[in-house]
């Protein structure tokens, strides 16, 4: 298993992909807590405002990456159908060591994501509100959420993996990744919001401390998000072994 491990840990930083989804998932948090710093600065100036509640918008900006990393776990995946390799990939290592050690290298990618998510939520934080002349009000609160940014960055690589084996297309993958997590959950969050709350994507916004939605408790969405991870584990698990690899 050990090296299963290291070739996937190489696989994983070979080419461009990490680095093209990391930066653009930094690029789109910036853009957010700046959004997020602009409005609030306004609130305060009409005196509608609370400095802690703009610190807590602008950390929980950086949520955004956590569908990159979702992104990324479904690429590390696919690129192997894309290219062909897939079937030395499983003749050298594996099935089930396959499965293992991508899950493994991915979710290892999500928590480094998750890591330089929180720095950067924290310096945008200070660098957001410097820029309108403000401190920024850290509290508890904030610390929670900073939490959930990494507790959801970790989540979503194992999310991207399973979708990856499923679908096993490359392009099918990214855009189910993405369709879920920016049309058809929030589409539905509109519809039916209680409802909605169980889905994996709208449960992540309890973990990162979402307002202003109908949301299950930090507990029970942890719960609702390890029961979708363990259906889509075993059912890319399952079409891993039944189906064949081309």
């Amino acid at each position: 298993m050990t090296d299963a491990l290291r070739g996937e840990w190489l696989k994983a930083r070979s080419g461009r992909a990490w680095i093209v989804l990391l930066v653009s998932g930094i690029y789109m948090s910036v853009m957010t807590s700046f959004g997020y710093g602009s409005e609030g600065d306004k609130a305060l100036d009409q005196g509608s405002g609370d400095l802690a509640a703009v610190t807590d918008d602008v950390v929980r900006a950086w949520m955004m990456t956590f569908l990159f990393v979702a992104l990324y776990g479904a690429v590390v995946v696919t690129r192997e159908y894309s290219s062909g390799s897939i079937s030395r990939s499983v003749l050298v290592t594996g099935r089930a060591r396959l499965f293992g050690a991508k899950l493994a290298v991915a979710a290892l990618m999500g928590a480094l994501s998750g890591v330089v998510a929180v720095v950067l939520s924290v310096l945008s934080a200070w660098g957001v509100l410097a820029v309108y002349g403000r401190d920024f009000a850290w509290t508890k609160e904030t610390t929670l959420i900073a939490a959930g940014v990494f507790v959801c960055n970790v989540l979503a690589a194992p999310w991207g993996v399973f979708i990856g084996w499923i679908i096993r297309h490359q392009i099918a993958s990214v855009v189910t990744v993405m369709a879920l997590t920016l049309l058809v959950d929030p589409g539905l969050q509109q519809l039916a919001p209680k409802a909605a709350s169980y889905l994996f994507t709208i449960a992540m916004s309890s973990v990162y401390r979402d307002v202003g939605h109908t949301l299950l408790s930090p507990q029970a969405a942890l719960l609702v998000i390890a029961s979708w991870l363990a259906a889509a584990g075993f059912a890319a698990y399952r079409l891993l072994r039944v189906r064949d690899l081309t």
